[in-house]
């Protein structure tokens, strides 16, 4: 059975990197990392997907899982993400992320390589033996092309390090597969801001949420809604997020929201290649729907 108590409960947000042409900027990073605990978040990855973990230096990675756990200082749980495509990078970042103080730790599917199902096992085993600390598995097919199986996720639901999924698989009915085959033993979080309710309502514990980076007490509301019993309620801001939801990704990930974040004045909108700057068009329907919820830009 899993642990009573989950990594987190309601939504952690993914947040973004702030960085400038000559590196990360920890001013703002702590700036941004204060406003989101003040704002009522639960938890706070780093160093995902929408932290740009993939241009991120190996130093400059390590340097902002440190620098988050010490500023968050235990205020709210830190997740660091730690996966690679090369099993022994994720090893290394792994043990980093503990030895920083990280709460957990959230390791993506190998990309590009594109291994076995047995190959995902073997290698999750092999982070998880390295880890002090609970493990998130990250599937997002979209992205890595490779999907966890339903089947997978009960074997590797054997290791006692790993915790919980993140689920970003567009595909509702395999997740629904997947609360019944490991539901009562791994802790199962939205990947999806758009799917936010429904999982709730399989008995998932929240989401690992890009829209919270814009919005976070407002996304906050959401779960805590849900979790109050007024699913309707929930149900109601789910769908009044949608807008802006389609906005955040109508472009690759983190674009669409560094361009937010920007325009809120919590970065630069700088990304680095091949990421460019979100299209004119875009971007102006992206303000229109951010103004719609009373947000200043």
């Amino acid at each position: 059975m899993k642990n009573s108590t989950p990594i987190f409960r309601g939504i952690a947000t993914a947040l973004i990197t702030p960085t400038t042409p000559t590196g990360v900027d920890y001013d703002r990073l702590g700036k941004l990392i204060d406003w989101q605990i003040v704002q009522g978040i639960n938890a706070l990855v780093i160093c995902g997907t929408t932290g740009e973990s993939s241009t991120l230096t190996d130093a400059e990675h390590r340097k902002v899982m440190a620098y988050a756990c010490e500023y968050v200082n235990g205020r709210v749980p830190v997740i660091c993400g730690t996966g690679s495509n090369e099993t022994d990078y994720a090893v290394e970042l792994t043990k980093s992320a503990c030895a920083s103080g990280a709460d957990a730790v959230l390791v993506v599917t190998p990309y590009y390589n594109k291994t076995t199902q047995k190959g995902l096992v073997t290698m999750y085993n092999a982070i998880a033996d390295a880890s002090t600390k609970p493990v998130i598995l990250y599937n997002v097919p979209s992205r890595t092309g490779i999907g966890i199986d339903s089947a997978t996720y009960v074997k590797l639901a054997e290791h006692p390090n790993i915790a919980a999924i993140k689920e970003a698989n567009s595909d509702i009915s395999k997740i629904v597969e997947t609360f019944s085959l490991v539901g009562d033993k791994l802790d199962i979080y939205s990947g999806n801001d758009d799917q936010i309710v429904p999982i709730l309502a399989m008995g998932g514990q929240g989401c690992i949420s890009v829209l919270s980076n814009v919005i976070p007490a407002q996304t906050v509301a959401l779960t805590d809604k849900f979790f109050a019993g007024d699913v309707a309620g929930s149900a109601q801001l789910q769908c009044q997020f949608m807008p802006l939801v389609r906005s955040l990704f109508c472009e690759s990930n983190p674009i669409p929201v560094k361009a937010a974040m920007a325009a809120m004045g919590f970065c630069e909108n700088y990304l680095r290649l091949p990421l460019v700057p979100m299209e004119e068009d875009h971007y102006q329907v992206m303000l229109q729907r951010m103004r719609a919820l009373g947000i200043q830009v």
